[in-house]
């Protein structure tokens, strides 16, 4: 079995290419994809070659972790139906080329655990729900929510939203680029100038500023926290004297947990959360090499959406 995927050669050099496929476990469900996501943090990070060395990291490789398509084939054991749409966080589909995260392609094969069933009706905007979770992440539903969040692209107002969605007071939102201001729903987005305020106790960095925690700690109430839940390629350093002032607790969101995904797919569907007009760009995988150096470079773009459908 073949497929067509993103194929990442080396740092900068990308391709759409025929990639053989591994066969099919009992478990596995076989799924052709309709979008998938191009993620503006670790995608970038191995398009520019910055990526740091984690396992399975190395190319050539397919990347991506945000599809969604139907199942058209299933292993002896498998029980999701024929036909049914889900959401893939990526794939080990690929013979001969490394999955890191494996699913920017047109088909995949992937464990049936590993899928979210979706609602018949799911469009391009479900491709998100990996982002969602990693939003969720950083503050559970039910748990302590962010006053303050750094960056408005789209895990910024993911997360935004989540904190709305939580009945939590809604959160300021810092954005330096006044294109990217607009779309906030419930909250507010301003300058950081425009801020004066010094005693937050819950912040959250998205922005993957690797001067942010200095920025951040003279904003702080005493023992305040700070969560950095972007990506850092470089890293990142704080002047002592000023955390130890105020007791600074500093946490790192990691990668989300299956119990995240689930939690955002049940707000999803029970419509209490909006994935709406966060993806500002459908682009046809045949023009994947366009689309991904815009999805790096044009800041107007929020979040770029690869189709597959003509390339199946």
């Amino acid at each position: 079995m073949q497929a067509a995927a993103v194929i990442l050669e080396r740092p900068g050099t990308l391709r759409i290419d025929s990639v053989m496929l591994k066969a099919i476990e009992p478990r596995d469900v076989v799924v052709d994809v309709d979008w998938s996501g191009v993620s503006a943090g670790t995608e970038r990070l191995l398009w520019s070659g910055q990526m740091p060395a984690f396992p399975g990291m190395g190319y050539p490789l397919v990347p991506g972790y945000e599809a969604v398509g139907r199942v058209v084939d299933r292993g002896s054991d498998a029980t999701l139906p024929v036909g049914t749409c889900v959401f893939v966080p990526g794939s080990k589909s690929f013979m001969h080329v490394k999955s890191l995260f494996g699913a920017a392609a047109s088909r995949l094969i992937v464990d049936e655990r590993r899928c979210v069933v979706l609602n018949e009706a799911a469009s391009e905007t479900a491709t998100l729900l990996a982002l969602a979770a990693t939003a969720h992440h950083v503050a559970p539903l039910g748990s302590a929510q962010p006053q303050l969040i750094v960056g408005h692209g789209a895990l910024g107002r993911l997360l935004a939203r989540l904190v709305v969605l939580s009945g939590a007071p809604p959160p300021v939102v810092w954005e330096r680029d006044p294109r990217r201001r607009e779309g906030a729903v419930g909250y507010t987005v301003v300058d950081p100038a425009q801020d004066e305020r010094r005693d937050y106790s819950f912040v959250c960095d998205v922005s993957g500023s690797l001067d942010i925690v200095n920025v951040l700690v003279q904003r702080l109430a005493p023992g305040g926290e700070i969560v950095l839940a972007g990506f850092y390629d470089r890293p990142v350093s704080f002047d002592f004297a000023p955390a130890f002032m105020r007791e600074l607790r500093l946490r790192v969101a990691a990668q989300w947990q299956p119990s995240d995904l689930s939690a955002v797919a049940a707000a999803v569907a029970s419509g209490r959360l909006s994935l709406d007009g966060i993806i500002s760009h459908v682009v046809s995988a045949s023009s994947a090499s366009d689309a991904y150096s815009k999805a790096f470079e044009d800041v107007a773009c929020l979040k770029m959406c690869l189709d597959w459908r003509t390339m199946q």
